[in-house]
């Protein structure tokens, strides 16, 4: 059985892996297949396009932070076209929502903190082609304000009301479409750090997701236990959703390994990632 990851971050976005040494551990892991899913960003996609990996399936991704109706989403994209017009304004509306966020943050910190940045970490963060809150946590980590991202979050960043930036649902799902890519709803029961939701919840919010054009559902991912992934096979298979799944590796910034696909990091059955027989 091959092995597959379809949910890795790099530096591009808030991984800690330059996007070289990334394919380095992606080797070393000895992966078949992997897709990069950055937020908000096909930088790291671009960068890899010409990239000789002779035996490894490279799959051209996105993960993009949305809001659907009531529902706050990420959705992932697979075998995107990184010359697609649509797309690519997305992702530049994408930036101008995210240094809006950034520089509320900022001022958050400075106004009820007394934390102020140096010039130094502000062009590091203005630097960036995805920030997002873990890079600010990153700063406080380092000055010794923090043992953790999760604690520095926490502690400093998560009372700052920053307002809906998120991309419209329902318009990233179109556009990716019309990128030619998969849109997966990635771990639709819940991300890190997230009440993961109740059956009836998850349904009506399946329904709405449906609607909206999604092809498929994250059901193997590593916060996820056995009756979860079950649950969501079960759920995929009725709907006739791809199967997809991924660790959702983010380097040092996240406690999980590359292929770790459920809670235990235990082998996957063979019905996984039936999105790879259509993805490019």
């Amino acid at each position: 059985m091959k092995k597959a990851d379809l949910h890795i971050h790099s530096s591009y976005s808030d991984g800690s892996d330059d996007i070289f040494d990334l394919v380095e551990k992606i080797k070393n892991a000895k992966i078949d297949v992997f897709a990069l899913t950055d937020h908000d960003t096909i930088e790291g996609v671009i960068k890899l396009s010409n990239y000789d990996f002779k035996e490894i399936r490279f799959i051209k991704g996105v993960e993009l932070t949305c809001k659907l109706n009531d529902i706050k989403c990420h959705i992932l994209g697979y075998g995107v076209d990184v010359k697609n017009e649509k797309l690519n304004k997305l992702i530049e509306t994408g930036k101008i929502l995210r240094r809006k966020k950034l520089e509320l943050r900022i001022e958050y910190l400075k106004n009820i903190h007394n934390i102020i940045l140096t010039d130094e970490e502000l062009s590091w963060l203005y630097s960036r082609k995805s920030v997002v809150k873990t890079h600010l946590a990153n700063i406080l980590v380092k000055r010794g304000l923090a043992g953790s991202n999760l604690e520095a979050m926490e502690k400093y960043l998560d009372g700052c009301k920053t307002g809906n930036t998120r991309f419209d649902g329902f318009e990233a799902v179109d556009v990716l479409l019309d990128a030619d890519a998969i849109p997966v709803w990635a771990h639709p029961l819940g991300g890190e750090g997230e009440k993961h939701s109740k059956k009836e919840e998850f349904l009506l919010k399946l329904d709405t997701m449906i609607k909206a054009g999604i092809k498929g559902l994250e059901c193997y991912y590593s916060r996820y236990n056995d009756f979860e992934i079950e649950f969501l096979v079960d759920c995929a298979k009725k709907n006739n959703l791809l199967i997809s799944g991924g660790s959702d590796y983010h380097g040092l910034n996240k406690n999980i390994p590359l292929l770790k696909l459920n809670e235990l990091n235990k082998p996957v059955s063979a019905d996984l990632l039936t999105v790879l027989d259509i993805a490019e």
